[in-house]
């Protein structure tokens, strides 16, 4: 069995399972999943998004987005408008409950991170961070869910690398690889 538990995939899964535990120990009483709360933070910050470009900023397969949308949408949390230029296309607002929610689960987000990272020694959690990022970015195109990613293009300027082309059919993830990152 040690085998297997030194495995990275076995690893990073009882992690995902660890960061899930937390997650539902501290935003139950919120009645949020971890996910929605992603759905909420990527509305806020990008009102008028429509679904499909919200599956690339949270890394969520789109259709089973649309149920994480249907239940922030039943809970009062977002709104749905058509787009002007084409009426089939809904974009998402995050209504003033759903401003209210993320007010009051931060706190509770915020201990989730902590919790998850307190274990390790300081230097050990930047280490950890870096390198599961560095990871996660280097893989990324590995899901059809990818997270839509572009270099920061400040920073691509000073260590002379060049910024990763924000069309989506490119190689996001190894452009973006150990580099400051933002959601496109």
């Amino acid at each position: 069995m040690d085998e297997l538990y030194a495995k990275p995939g076995h690893l990073l899964r009882r992690a995902q399972q660890i960061s899930t535990a937390l997650f539902t120990e501290e935003c139950t009483v919120h009645d949020l999943t971890s996910v929605q709360y992603a759905a909420l933070v990527a509305i806020d910050e990008n009102p008028g998004v429509d679904a499909t470009r919200l599956s690339g900023l949270i890394a969520f397969d789109r259709s089973t987005l649309g149920g994480v949308i249907e239940r922030l949408e039943a809970k009062d949390l977002i709104y749905r408008r058509p787009s002007e230029g084409d009426k089939r296309i809904k974009l998402l607002y995050l209504s003033p409950a759903g401003r209210d929610m993320l007010v009051t689960v931060t706190a509770a987000v915020e201990r989730v991170q902590e919790r998850i990272l307190e274990p390790l020694r300081p230097a050990d959690r930047k280490t950890f961070i870096q390198l599961l990022t560095q990871l996660v970015n280097l893989h990324n195109d590995t899901l059809p869910s990818s997270l839509r990613l572009v270099v920061d293009r400040e920073t691509a300027e000073d260590t002379g690398a060049p910024s990763a082309v924000t069309d989506g059919n490119t190689k996001r993830g190894k452009a973006a690889a150990g580099r400051k990152v933002k959601r496109r």
